[in-house]
């Protein structure tokens, strides 16, 4: 390493993640493009740079599943060479959504170092408190929160000694941004109420907690969960559902008629009776009032009963089988 680039490196180093500087400073940027984190897009997007470009990067409106932000900034290989040429500056609190080209700004720097003498490097940008994040040998974490409202942030690239060769003015940097995602997602329950019944009330459970508003999304961990209809107008209903990071599930709830249901098989030639009542239509599912009911199956002259007593919001399968059997004896 030169001397010159060696002195400067220890000077910026010293200002990497400015967390105390407060004020707006004026700059002049070339704004190569204006990039969104969006949770539709969890990959994320790229950008190619130059050697004095810069880049506003804005969030989505919908940032409750996001932890923070991730910048990935890849270097070309001849730049290794000529390390402590170039530092990468990051700013919050624009005073306005700049177009592509040059621009002149108000923003505070958050951020201030050399770029780091590697091919790839990555920054991960808490934006919630409880971020989890944390510096490693190959990721580094400011200390300190950078909430939603201070978004857009202008990512920079800047020269940092005069005179710089021909190869760096040539050169292109690759800035890659994509949200850092927390394990939750969420769920919304949507009711289809039956018209003789529509809107009558219900208790829906989750996990084996009371949602107190069902008609609300719910955040819920990554994984498989449970959801419990439980009324006295409609049918309980029980099943499992899978909510995956970072998405919202539609679960539809077919509430449905409690009234119990009675489903019969039997040959085509068999003559059903519900408590004496010969049924027009055997096909077609009978609904009974709760309590107990005689059941009647007549083929020709052959016939036999049984009774049945059915509980509210529940689905009786009733069967005629006939059988053969078949005996040798000597």
């Amino acid at each position: 390493m030169k001397p010159r680039y060696a002195v400067l490196v220890c000077l910026f180093c010293l200002g990497i993640y400015i967390q105390g500087k407060l004020h707006a400073e004026s700059i002049r940027a070339l704004i190569a493009g204006n990039l969104e984190i969006a949770l539709d897009n969890p990959g994320g997007v790229s950008i190619p740079l130059s050697y004095i470009s810069a880049v506003t990067i804005g969030l989505d409106q919908d940032v409750r599943f996001f932890r923070g932000v991730e910048l990935e900034l890849t270097v070309p290989q001849a730049y290794l060479g000529y390390y402590g040429s170039l530092a990468i500056a990051l700013y919050a609190n624009l005073d306005a959504a700049p177009e592509p080209g040059v621009a002149d700004l108000e923003a505070r720097q958050i951020s201030f170092e050399p770029i780091p003498n590697k091919i790839q490097t990555v920054y991960q940008i808490p934006i919630q408190s409880s971020h989890g994040l944390r510096t490693t040998p190959y990721i580094s974490v400011p200390t300190g929160v950078i909430p939603p409202s201070s978004f857009p942030l202008l990512f920079r690239i800047m020269p940092v000694i005069k005179g710089l060769n021909e190869e760096i003015e040539s050169m292109v940097f690759q800035l890659h941004i994509k949200p850092i995602l927390s394990n939750e997602g969420a769920v919304k329950i949507l009711p289809r109420y039956p018209e003789q019944l529509l809107g009558k009330p219900f208790i829906l459970l989750i996990d084996d907690a009371v949602i107190e508003k069902p008609e609300e999304e719910q955040v819920l961990r990554e994984g498989e969960h449970h959801l419990v209809v439980l009324s006295e107008d409609y049918r309980n209903e029980s099943r499992r559902f899978m909510v995956e990071r970072g998405k919202v599930l539609d679960i539809i709830v077919e509430l449905q008629d409690p009234t119990p249901i009675i489903i019969f098989e039997a040959p085509e030639n068999a003559l059903i009776y519900v408590d004496n009542e010969l049924l027009a239509n055997t096909l077609k599912p009978y609904p009974a009032e709760p309590g107990k009911h005689e059941i009647k199956f007549q083929m020709s002259d052959y016939s036999i009963i049984r009774s049945l007593t059915v509980q509210k919001g529940k689905i009786y399968q009733v069967a005629l089988t006939v059988d053969i059997t078949i005996s040798e004896s000597e």
